[in-house]
């Protein structure tokens, strides 16, 4: 019986982190979170950076956030983003040094 179960929780953790990897396929998404990687920023200050709309950013943060990739918080009239946790900054940077090793592979 504790087998069932620990392949039950296996499968719903494979499950969501099948839907994180989704959301991270977005190029937008990517954009987004590299725009954020190193500090805070409202809707506006990423939408203009990334010649994106507003509402577009708006409409990729609410996914990010609802996969726990990214927090929000007031500050004085704005709201700003930032990645939620250390987890996701080291995602992003395993990211990066996987492409540019494979980059690097692809060369020789």
């Amino acid at each position: 019986m504790e087998l069932k179960q620990t392949c039950a929780s296996e499968e719903a953790d494979l499950e969501r982190m099948t839907q994180l990897f989704k959301t991270l396929g977005d190029p937008s998404r990517v954009w987004i979170l590299f725009q954020i990687f190193t500090s805070e920023a409202c809707i506006n200050e990423i939408a203009r950076k990334l010649d994106m709309s507003e509402p577009a950013v708006s409409h990729h943060m609410r996914i990010l956030k609802m996969n726990g990739l990214v927090r929000r918080h007031r500050n004085e009239k704005n709201i700003l983003y930032e990645l939620d946790d250390e987890h996701v900054r080291s995602i992003i940077s395993q990211g990066m040094e996987h492409t540019k090793e494979l980059q690097h592979k692809s060369k020789t």
